[in-house]
């Protein structure tokens, strides 16, 4: 029997990795074969190749909305992109491709449009990234996270789907949190989250902060590669981590509330666990506004509070902690009633229906 093949594509950042991976043990049981196209040194070739998938790496340009020489010869890296990828679609025959943006897809979904391959993209944010912009003709289904995205395509292309959720995250164990943590009592655990890299300005205002919680709270302060700072360890009960990888689903389960950055991908992660949360978003001057526009529609909704990385302080952080604790049952209560949750199973009907 011919066994069902797919193509994934995506990558050049963690973003537009982690719901394809989040994907392939569904993919895998429903009988689909996984192949994989990202570019060919992007931080997508180790997530990936650690998840066993067979690793296509092309040629691939990026896209850029300002002037720079590189410009004028990323173009011809598209091309040669175009070229490896068609042959790497001809050798694998997949019956769908399905894209997560990032500028190596764009190469991929022109090759699949040329071959006649059916193409399902996914869109994480409120407002398409440049590279979902220029891919979308060459789609033939958009998948979109937040309602409010809707607008930036054609109706007869979109769907609301919701993001989807890598299943370990609902496997956590608190108790191995705590012991993760080295936590030696009960106290509320608040869980700060700034990315990879970390958030300078968000890690100095917790910092700020912690006379004022030490005492109330245990602080699990996920900080970034290099930022570890020795001179808060007299704190009792706070601990500090550049980052977690396996452990996240743990001291996930153990946090009763997160303050984070406004990534798609993550904030949708506290709404299907139901996690009461304080977002940071990265300000317009840091980014092109797309996580602001995340974080003010789980705002609206009545799923987060909502800090302004411009004006940030100890003091708006600290009032903010006393809303959430204040209003908690309504915040955990909002997320529960949410149809937007894990859209896992929303975006694999999609694939399936698009499979040709």
């Amino acid at each position: 029997m011919k066994k069902n093949k797919i193509i994934l594509t995506g990558g050049g950042s963690a973003g537009h990795v982690t719901p394809n991976i989040a994907m392939v043990p569904q993919l895998k049981k429903i009988g689909f074969e996984i192949s994989y196209i990202g570019s060919k040194n992007g931080i997508e070739k180790g997530l990936i190749e650690k998840e066993g998938i067979k690793y296509y790496g092309i040629s691939s340009g990026k896209l850029r909305r300002y002037f720079d020489l590189k410009n004028f010869s990323d173009p011809f890296r598209v091309i040669k992109g175009i070229g490896d990828a068609l042959k790497i679609l001809k050798k694998e025959k997949p019956q769908v491709v399905f894209s997560k943006g990032g500028f190596v897809v764009v190469p991929v979904v022109i090759a699949a449009k040329i071959l006649g391959i059916p193409v399902v993209a996914h869109e994480s944010d409120i407002t398409p990234g440049l590279a979902n912009k220029i891919a979308t003709p060459f789609c033939n289904k958009i998948c979109v996270t937040f309602p409010e995205a809707k607008k930036w395509f054609k109706d007869d292309k979109v769907i609301v789907t919701g993001t989807p959720i890598r299943e370990e995250i609902f496997l956590g164990d608190a108790k191995v949190g705590k012991q993760i943590c080295k936590f030696k009592d009960d106290k509320p655990v608040i869980l700060i989250m700034g990315g990879s890299l970390g958030a300078k300005n968000v890690n100095d205002k917790i910092r700020e902060l912690l006379p004022r919680i030490s005492g109330k709270y245990n602080v699990v302060h996920l900080c970034g590669k290099g930022n570890i700072d020795n001179n808060f360890q007299k704190y009792k009960g706070y601990i500090q981590f550049e980052y977690v990888s396996d452990e996240l689903k743990d001291i996930f389960k153990l946090a009763d509330i997160i303050i984070s950055r406004a990534g798609a991908n993550s904030i949708f992660e506290f709404l299907s666990l139901n996690k009461p949360n304080i977002l940071i978003p990265l300000s317009k001057s840091q980014s092109r506004g797309d996580q602001i526009l995340n974080a003010q529609s789980f705002e609206k909704n009545g799923f987060s509070i909502v800090l302004d990385d411009d004006n940030l302080s100890s003091e708006n952080i600290f009032e903010a902690l006393e809303k959430l604790e204040r209003d908690r049952d309504k915040y955990i209560d909002n997320m529960i009633k949410s149809k937007l949750k894990n859209g896992l199973d929303n975006v694999i009907k999609v694939i399936l229906e698009n499979s040709k």
